[in-house]
């Protein structure tokens, strides 16, 4: 953890508790990571539904990395925080033709993810530059609910269509620049990646001449638990770059590019998130550590089942044993799925202490909600300098009632 006890304490004194909490350094360097890993060969853009904060997103552009959007919102705070319209590429689900409007009168590029989104396309900016998102037939991830490519998912246009895009495309007179893909969220090996990469090229030469650039999508993973092992960077540049110059060599456009589209891990391990145990108790043999960190504040273990580290900091310095039971860490939602951390050792803690939670930087804040009516907590940076900034401020009650 990048914050000292004192820091964690003094932090939720001042800004309360729940708290994310996000390193500078860490954001910046997985950023540099990236970069020097592809050599300037793949060039990466920020998936910002991972972590939409401004003041993040302001250090991803100054790190020469580029953002991708999924909504108008998306769209609205990347400007916000500086993102010029050649630097967004434009991503949407089932989107409508208002939203493709939004981003079109802004000269975004728009990915079309089915032939209808294709025609929709068309008749709101006939003439203009469009991408393809193009389901490649294989998948990973961590959960079935975040596989987003293979044959039993709503995204990208089945390879079996490429000739009836070609031709909408031609009937709205559209500029195709690019193709996308995605396989799907939270990859540790390089294989399904590479192979996935393998086939969309195979697609593109048998399909699309002259393309400007072609986007192997996103999904890096990080390790979520002690025992695994990171990402390689450096097998992953390795299983791609022999594939991008056999197809550079047999395209026509010899200046094409390639892009990757990484949130999670340029974000999840710069985050942190702290919170309050509240109230500790045993029930039918079970030993539980209650605090204020409800699934409104993190989503993902109620929705995906998934792990975060997850660690106890105690009031006195020399609080704790060394064996502590076992507990369950749950939240202060009216529900019993409501478990941040299942049979952790935690079980000496007290009301008064600190849970923080690991690996909180990426779809944390971002899948956040008011339920129970509940709020959202503050959003704090610390500084390269070591300094804390305020860069969201928590709700307040008012903010319940703002928009009756």
């Amino acid at each position: 953890m990048f914050l000292s006890r004192e820091e964690a304490f003094g932090l939720l004194s001042q800004f309360g508790s729940p708290l994310y909490v996000y390193s500078e350094d860490i954001l910046r360097a997985r950023c540099r990571e990236l970069r020097e890993a592809f050599c300037g060969r793949i060039h990466p853009s920020f998936s910002i539904k991972a972590n939409s904060n401004a003041a993040l997103l302001r250090m991803i552009r100054e790190e020469g990395i580029g953002a991708d959007a999924v909504s108008c919102g998306e769209i609205f705070i990347l400007e916000y925080a500086g993102f010029d319209s050649s630097e967004i590429f434009f991503i949407p689900n089932n989107a409508s033709e208002k939203e493709l409007c939004f981003a079109a009168e802004r000269d975004i590029l728009i990915s079309a993810d089915s032939l209808s989104q294709l025609e929709a396309i068309g008749r709101v900016n006939r003439g203009g530059r469009v991408a393809l998102r193009i389901n490649p037939g294989i998948g990973a991830g961590h959960c079935d609910k975040v596989v987003t490519a293979g044959h039993a998912t709503k995204f990208g246009i089945d390879p079996a269509l490429c000739c009836e895009a070609k031709k909408i495309i031609k009937a709205f007179d559209l500029k195709l620049t690019g193709v996308n893909q995605h396989i799907g969220s939270l990859f540790l090996e390089p294989g399904p990646y590479v192979k996935a990469a393998e086939a969309l090229l195979a697609i593109v030469l048998e399909h699309f001449p002259g393309l400007e650039f072609i986007d192997f999508g996103g999904g890096f993973g990080v390790p979520y638990k002690k025992n695994e092992q990171r990402l390689d960077l450096a097998a992953l540049r390795d299983g791609l770059f022999p594939l991008m110059d056999s197809f550079t060599a047999h395209y026509d456009n010899k200046d094409v590019s390639f892009k990757c589209e990484p949130g999670r891990y340029i974000a999840a391990e710069c985050g942190i998130l702290l919170g309050t145990v509240n109230a500790v108790k045993e029930c039918f043999g079970r030993r539980y550590v209650g605090t204020d960190l409800g699934f409104n504040v993190l989503m993902r273990p109620v929705l995906y089942d998934s792990w975060h580290e997850v660690q106890l900091i105690k009031k006195e310095e020399d609080g704790g044993c060394a064996s502590a039971p076992l507990a369950d860490v749950t939240g202060n939602i009216c529900e019993s799925g409501d478990i941040i951390a299942a049979s952790r050792p935690v079980g000496d803690a007290e009301n008064g202490d600190i849970i923080a939670v690991g690996n909180a930087g990426a779809y944390g804040y971002s899948m956040s909600s008011v339920y129970n009516s509940r709020l959202r907590p503050a959003e704090v940076l610390k500084t390269t300098e070591g300094k804390f900034r305020l860069i969201r401020a928590a709700d307040t009650l008012q903010s319940l009632t703002a928009s009756f």
